[in-house]
């Protein structure tokens, strides 16, 4: 197929639609190049001027769609109609939300259903649909089995109408409605839930597959956690033997030494087991999945256990599965790394931890844009000399500078010893922009306690005091990614907090561990979410 058939799969799709106004990603033309992975398909419940779901499949690289007024079903026994729509982007795979009134398809949107599917009988779905049947296995969260669609007739609008039935496989189950169904699989939520409060704000600098951002409020995290795997996914995890495959998050995850210890035993409490650490993984991934997605992903991996020499991993493995998103680096240069993680799934989060990955330190840009970073990074390293009032104290005066310039900026315990914060920026800036406007923040906060800082490069030539470390602000450098566990005794995690939690005397770097922070998140929301919906341009330090 030429390049301008390609670029015209879209044309009908982005012609409906305002993308100022509709938050529906605009979506690029495919590049031709073959997904290494399973495809994907998703179904979305979209209350327009009829309530019907979006059937989608991804072929060629765009969603080959159908809208099903009535639904896909589980049972033989039903034939549904389905209507042939126009092709939409990739990125619709993951959009929940609300299409604006007097935008085409204005109303409620949540993702009903989402996982892989394979073509049946066939190596050219594409073809297949041209001829008028496509027979598709479905690995879905509800949708499971072989779904068939058979086209019929065009109705009075020209439209193709076609038949949607599931064959009578091991899958099929009489009655089953999907209405019975109605919460999303991304979210957790309800249209109605959805409709009043979207929960998601519109990033127009941002690429359109991470445009749609989710805030943090305590009901959208108790949605997205809704979204990692359910109770009968999680007495699966806990059912198997030291080793086994497990399905979560529409894909088959080999996972292996379970029951090895790979936390200590702290504070009175047992050593963490590996198969603790998936669990946790699995449940956050929704969560932590907007602060990873788009980046690449350095690793720091203990496959001996927290209690052992780790290392950085940073090229993804030859034995990676074909289905872990990755990119590969223009720039790399001989002996450098090349291909990394990019986690833009959750599954791929559950193959990292898996893999031995203890702690996630994506990168502070994206992988469309790798010399123009989204954040400021802030890191009060403490010395051997610093107590834990010393990192407050620093803490605090930077809240106070921040508000000063009238910036927003967002704190988290580092899950060792310090503080961390994290600033973000509306894109632009490069890295020698950030680097030294995050040097001269720092600076004016170490010259009101010049007691506490050091500015030496070196440790041994600091005196056992504090660094206040804007260093981090190059390319591939990392901090540690918020709410990933540490390589230490307990499990601890780097958690974010709010600010005013600076003044609890409860408050310690290490004190939220894998253990608490899920009902912590449940409880409060996530306090960093601002910095995904924040974009922000950086006023002169004075």
């Amino acid at each position: 197929m030429s390049p301008s058939a390609d670029a015209g799969k879209l044309t009908a799709y982005q012609r409906k639609r305002d993308f100022g106004r509709t938050p529906e990603p605009a979506g690029s033309p495919p590049d031709g190049r073959p997904d290494p992975g399973a495809p994907r398909f998703v179904v979305q419940l979209h209350r327009a001027r009829r309530l019907h779901y979006d059937l989608r499949f991804e072929i060629d690289g765009v969603l080959a769609s159908w809208a099903v007024p009535r639904g896909p079903t589980l049972d033989p026994a039903v034939k549904r109609t389905a209507v042939h729509v126009e092709d939409h982007p990739i990125e619709y795979l993951d959009f929940e939300g609300v299409i604006p009134s007097g935008e085409y398809g204005g109303g409620d949107v949540i993702v009903w259903d989402t996982g892989t599917w394979e073509p049946h009988a066939t190596d050219d779905p594409a073809a297949a649909v041209a001829a008028g049947e496509l027979h598709a296995d479905m690995h879905g969260r509800k949708l499971r089995g072989r779904l068939i669609l058979i086209r019929r007739e065009a109705d009075r609008s020209g439209q193709d109408q076609w038949l949607l039935i599931h064959k009578h496989d091991e899958f099929a189950v009489s009655g089953w409605e999907p209405g019975d169904y109605p919460r999303s699989v991304l979210s957790g939520r309800t249209n109605d839930e959805v409709k009043a409060d979207p929960a998601r704000v519109w990033r127009s600098d941002l690429p359109p597959s991470q445009a749609s951002v989710a805030t943090g409020g305590p009901a959208t995290v108790e949605g997205l956690l809704a979204a990692g795997p359910d109770a009968g996914q999680l007495d699966a995890l806990d059912r198997l033997g030291p080793a086994g495959s497990w399905d979560a998050f529409g894909r088959r995850l080999r996972l292996t030494n379970l029951d090895k210890e790979l936390f200590p035993a702290r504070d009175g409490r047992p050593p963490v087991t590996k198969r603790e650490f998936i669990r946790y993984t699995a449940l956050i991934a929704p969560v932590v999945l907007p602060y990873l997605a788009g980046r690449a992903l350095n690793l720091r991996r203990f496959p001996g256990g927290a209690g052992t020499r780790g290392f950085w991993q940073k090229e993804l493995p030859g034995h990676a599965p074909g289905w872990i998103p990755r990119w590969d680096s223009p720039e790399a240069e001989s002996g450098e790394t090349t291909t990394y993680l990019v986690a833009d799934e959750p599954a791929a989060l559950v193959w990292a931890a898996n893999f031995g990955a203890l702690e996630w330190h994506p990168w502070t840009s994206r992988t469309d844009q790798p010399e123009r970073p989204t954040y400021v990074l802030i890191d009060i390293d403490p010395g051997p000399a610093t107590s834990w009032d010393d990192v407050l104290a620093l803490a605090r005066l930077h809240r106070v500078a921040l508000q000063h310039l009238g910036v927003v900026g967002q704190p988290k315990v580092t899950g060792q010893r310090g503080i961390q914060i994290w600033i973000p920026i509306a894109a632009g800036p490069g890295f020698d922009e950030t680097r030294s406007w995050a040097e001269q923040l720092s600076r004016a906060v170490g010259a009101a306690v010049p007691e506490l800082v050091s500015w030496a490069w070196n440790v041994r030539e600091r005196g056992g005091l504090a660094r206040l470390d804007y260093t981090q602000n190059a390319v591939n450098k990392t901090l540690v990614a918020p709410y990933s566990p540490r390589a230490a005794a307990g499990a601890p995690v780097s958690a974010p907090i709010d600010w005013d939690e600076l003044d609890d005397p409860s408050l310690r770097p290490d004190g939220f561990t894998i253990g608490d922070v899920p009902g912590r998140l449940a409880e409060r929301g996530d306090p960093f979410r601002p910095v995904l919906t924040t974009p922000q341009t950086l006023p002169p330090v004075r």
